[in-house]
């Protein structure tokens, strides 16, 4: 998609807006898994998440047409809409940001902070992104969907860190959502020429994109249910499913109670948050145990943002 080139420019453009994020081997969390795993803290960016990465280098695109007098408009769950909200208000552009009904009230008010129009709609992130592209239809703004190249371009960023930081890298595990990560990590292992295995993860209850993988085409499912709701998506972008049925290893699915445990393993091994999409890479990585034995895996740590009262929960033993 990008060559080497390609890829550090909008790195170098990145880092003046976001500090490349550290990937730390913990001692406590080898010793709790029996694995050699090196975690990239990307919940240690401003917005918690990757997704920071790729709303710059989008909006330094629109920046380039004469689209920079538009606003924007997408869908999310939260992190995807806190990118575009903090690069637009950098960008001086506005940002009307659709998410569904019940959606994190936190996630709202971080949209709302960063001068974005937060509506809801909708009871899931599909309803939200149809009525976003509808919305866009009526108006003058700009839709962002969920997958770009120019958003994989900037994420990509996060790829190039951990592989210019951690060599010879036996596998990578990282969450799947719409497939802006795990498609901008295949990028840059690709252009660095390695050999690295990327795995992808999802919840079970939302496992469109590994029923996808596995049937070989795009597969809908009627529902996305977990509590993991950067990953509650249930129509794969058919853009980001090529890539991903071209460069990933495999995609296994974890449910809510592995999820739970992993975000919990985290808080006590490291003293870091992980949201529950953050979390489904070490779930998924201590599940394939006897696999990553003597392997050096990365885990992509991407998203701190929960509601603080569903945080609790969870690390008072519940499973959400």
């Amino acid at each position: 998609m990008f060559s080497l080139a390609e890829l550090r420019d909008a790195a170098d453009f990145v880092h003046q807006y976001v500090a490349p994020t550290p990937t730390i081997q913990w001692p406590m969390l080898d010793r709790a898994t029996g694995l050699s795993l090196y975690v990239k803290h990307e919940n240690h960016t401003r917005l918690g998440a990757f997704k920071i990465r790729g709303g710059l280098t989008f909006c330094r695109y629109l920046g380039t047409s004469v689209e920079v007098n538009r606003g924007l408009i997408s869908a999310t769950r939260g992190n995807h809409g806190q990118s575009l909200a903090h690069a637009a208000s950098r960008f001086g552009m506005a940002a009307t940001i659709i998410v569904p009904h019940g959606n994190s009230v936190e996630k709202n008010a971080a949209m709302r902070a960063w001068g974005a129009e937060v509506i809801e709609h909708g009871d899931d992130f599909q309803e939200a992104a149809e009525y976003a592209f509808s919305y866009a239809s009526r108006t003058d703004l700009v839709m962002v969907p969920p997958f770009h190249r120019e958003l994989v371009r900037g994420v990509a960023s996060y790829g190039l860190e951990l592989f210019d930081d951690i060599k010879r890298l036996d596998r990578v595990y990282v969450p799947v959502g719409m497939g802006s990560g795990i498609c901008s990590l295949i990028t840059a292992r690709d252009a660095l020429g390695l050999k690295t295995e990327i795995i992808g993860v999802v919840a079970k209850g939302a496992d469109a994109v590994r029923q996808s993988f596995i049937a070989g085409k795009v597969i809908q499912t009627p529902s996305a249910k977990t509590f993991a709701d950067g990953v509650a998506c249930r129509s794969p972008d058919a853009a980001a499913f090529e890539i991903i049925k071209a460069g990933a290893a495999d995609i296994v699915a974890v449910d809510d109670d592995q999820i739970a445990n992993a975000m919990r393993l985290y808080f006590s091994s490291c003293h870091t948050l992980a949201e529950g999409a953050g979390a489904l890479p070490l779930a998924a990585a201590m599940a394939d145990r006897d696999e990553n034995i003597g392997k050096k895996v990365a885990l992509i740590l991407t998203g701190a943002n929960i509601d603080r009262a569903d945080y609790a929960r969870i690390l008072s033993g519940e499973n959400k």
